[in-house]
C-alpha cells in the first residue's frame, strides 16, 4: 500500500489534518501582527489551509512543505483559485532535509507533524533559529490528558515519551528561550468529529472500492484504531495549539 494512501483517504473532506476547529485556529491567527512583507513556513503543511488563510489575511510570502503528493496537489489547486496573484509555494519534500537561512522567517508553523522532527521540544529547538527576533512559532501537537495505560500504548505501538502534558508543552517554551503567547486544546466534540470522520471516510471508501486489494488492510487498521480510541484514546490523548514568540 502507498504510504500516504490511508492518510489521504481518511482526511477526505477535511481542510485541516488535525482535530482543532477552524474557529480555534482563526483565534490564533487573529493574534499575529504581520505586515505584507512577512515570510512564513509551514512544515508538514498538508492541504495548505493554514498558509492559504495567512496569505489571504496578511499577503504573506508563504512556503508549505509536505511529502504527500495528493495533499500538495490539493493545496496548489486551492491556491490557484483563492490567491492566484499571491506568492505561495508548496514543495513535495521531506522537512528534515529542508535548509533554511537563520532568522529569515516571521513565522514557522507545524500542526500535527512535530514527530517528523523528533517531537515537540526537538521541533522548537530546530525551528527557533529560523525565526527572526520577535517572530513566531506555532505548533500543534498531542499531549497526555492522563497517564497512558500500557495496554493503550501497546495497541498502537506507541511510547510514553512521544508526548508530554499540556503544561509541559507550554513551559518548554521558556526553557528554550521563547515566550508563550497563547495556548488552547481541542475538546471532546472536536476529537470525536475528527476520529469518526476518519472512520467514516475509510468505511465509505471500502464500500465504494471493494475491488481495491488494499481495502482489507485499510479496514483492519481503521477498525483497530476505532476500538483503541473509544476504549482509551479519547480520555488519554489530547491535542493542543501553542503560539510562542522569539
Amino acid at each position: 500500500m502507498d504510504s500516504f494512501k490511508y492518510t489521504v483517504i481518511s482526511h477526505e473532506g477535511m481542510r485541516y489534518c488535525n482535530p482543532l476547529s477552524s474557529e480555534k485556529i482563526e483565534t490564533v491567527l487573529d493574534l499575529l501582527d504581520f505586515v505584507n512583507t512577512a515570510r512564513v513556513l509551514d512544515l508538514a503543511s498538508g492541504k495548505g489551509e493554514l498558509l492559504l488563510r495567512l496569505v489571504e489575511r496578511y499577503g504573506a510570502e508563504a512556503l508549505g512543505v509536505d511529502l504527500a503528493s495528493p495533499f500538495i496537489a490539493e493545496a496548489q489547486a486551492q491556491a490557484s483559485t483563492r490567491i492566484p496573484h499571491k506568492k505561495v509555494t508548496f514543495l513535495e519534500q521531506d522537512v528534515t532535509t529542508l535548509q533554511v537561512e537563520p532568522e529569515s522567517l516571521d513565522l514557522v508553523s507545524c500542526l500535527g507533524g512535530c514527530h517528523i522532527l523528533g517531537g515537540f521540544q526537538p521541533t522548537l529547538q530546530q525551528v527557533k533559529s529560523w525565526v527572526k527576533p520577535g517572530g513566531y512559532i506555532l505548533l500543534g501537537d498531542g499531549y497526555w490528558k492522563q497517564e497512558p495505560q500500557p495496554e493503550y500504548l501497546a495497541a498502537f505501538g506507541g511510547s510514553r515519551d512521544e508526548c508530554m502534558t499540556h503544561a509541559q508543552n507550554v513551559t518548554i517554551g521558556p526553557a528554550e528561550g521563547l515566550v508563550p503567547l497563547y495556548a488552547c486544546v481541542c475538546n471532546d466534540d472536536e476529537w470525536d468529529r475528527y476520529e469518526w470522520l476518519h472512520l467514516r471516510n475509510i468505511e465509505l471508501y471500502a464500500r465504494k472500492h471493494s475491488e481495491d486489494p488494499d481495502v482489507p488492510g485499510l479496514l483492519k487498521r481503521i477498525r483497530a484504531w476505532r476500538d483503541t480510541y473509544v476504549r482509551w484514546g479519547r480520555d488519554t490523548l489530547g491535542f493542543g495549539l501553542y503560539l510562542f514568540q522569539k
